[in-house]
């Protein structure tokens, strides 16, 4: 049996650099390409984010990538591939990309769907699903309303997921909150990971317990993404950081590590996640958001750098 505990010191990521910012692109990616979210085709990565095309409100477009080499791009999306849900919904002001599942000709895209509100909380997140027929070219919502949310148990926020199938059992990893805290006048948001599984990937039964929990009280962990390794286990790449100046260069994102056997116990070791910011880069500040895609022989990380991705996003290379 695998040893979910060994460390591995030797798993290194190699830096390409950053492979996109948004700057204008389709007259609608104002700035921002934030949680890249990659789904493969034959020739190329389709790189889905979240851009801004004013400050405050995010959509979801697409970024077109040469698959034998994922510096090059060839394409974005003239348009977003989502319109904003209607008013009062959870995805209103905002949607993130955050995981996509490719079967059978059907590519399911969940997202962090956020809104606004008034009061002590500036916002509340949730994960919608949308549907793709044709590839990922267009998008449906599968339905009107969040897959996963808050709940009697959980009753802050449910976002961020990454989900896959093993077998005939849907797992998805997400991001629950666990409260807001006040930081120097301010309310700041801090959540853990957890897990749940579903039989048709809509209606999901939770666990109730972290998957990955806080290593102190004010670290918030987020966007977990996952890959199974040649011995049968798994590794998960997340990001985390402190509620203090994670803003700019004081407690900001990193990315950690955690494997598991069967996806239900993780042992987290961050000194094994292999990759850290780079002095005088994109990605000088924080490193955030991972997502990984294994293709032709290749483990590939897709992340974002500086600003939540005002930066844009880069491309890391397992090195084998």
């Amino acid at each position: 049996m695998p040893d979910p505990g060994r460390r591995d010191l030797g798993r290194r990521w190699r830096k390409h650099g950053i492979v996109f910012r948004a700057e204008g692109q389709g007259g609608w990616m104002a700035s921002h390409a934030q949680v890249p979210t990659v789904l493969l085709l034959p020739d190329r990565f389709r790189v889905f984010v979240a851009s801004r095309p004013r400050p405050g409100f995010s959509l979801t477009g697409w970024v077109d990538l040469d698959r034998r080499d994922p510096m090059l791009v060839l394409a974005t999306s003239p348009a977003p591939i989502l319109e904003p849900g209607p008013r009062g919904s959870f995805d209103e002001h905002g949607i993130m990309p955050s995981a996509i599942v490719e079967e059978n000709g059907t590519v399911r895209l969940y997202y962090s769907g956020w809104c606004r509100l008034a009061g002590g909380a500036p916002y509340h997140n949730s994960t919608g699903l949308a549907i793709s027929e044709d590839g990922g070219r267009t998008f449906r919502r599968a339905c009107p309303g969040p897959v996963l949310d808050r709940s009697p148990y959980e009753p802050f926020s449910a976002t961020s997921p990454w989900v896959l199938r093993e077998g005939g059992t849907w797992h998805v990893f997400y991001s629950s909150g666990l409260a807001w805290i006040e930081v120097e006048g301010k309310p700041e948001h801090v959540y853990d990971i957890r897990h749940a599984t579903s039989t048709d990937s809509i209606a999901w039964r939770r666990g109730g317990t972290p998957a990955i929990g806080q290593g102190f009280a004010e670290e918030a962990l987020t966007r977990p993404t996952i890959v199974r390794e040649a011995d049968g286990s798994w590794s998960m790449w997340f990001c985390h950081r402190g509620s203090r100046g994670f803003r700019g260069v004081g407690d900001a994102y990193r990315i950690g590590f955690a494997r598991s056997v069967d996806l239900l116990t993780w042992v987290r070791d961050d000194a094994v996640a292999g990759i850290d910011v780079t002095e005088g880069g994109f990605d000088s500040e924080m490193i955030a958001y991972p997502c990984l895609v294994e293709a032709d022989g290749r483990l590939l990380m897709f992340y974002n750098g500086d600003g939540f991705g005002q930066a844009g996003f880069g491309l890391a290379e397992l090195e084998r």
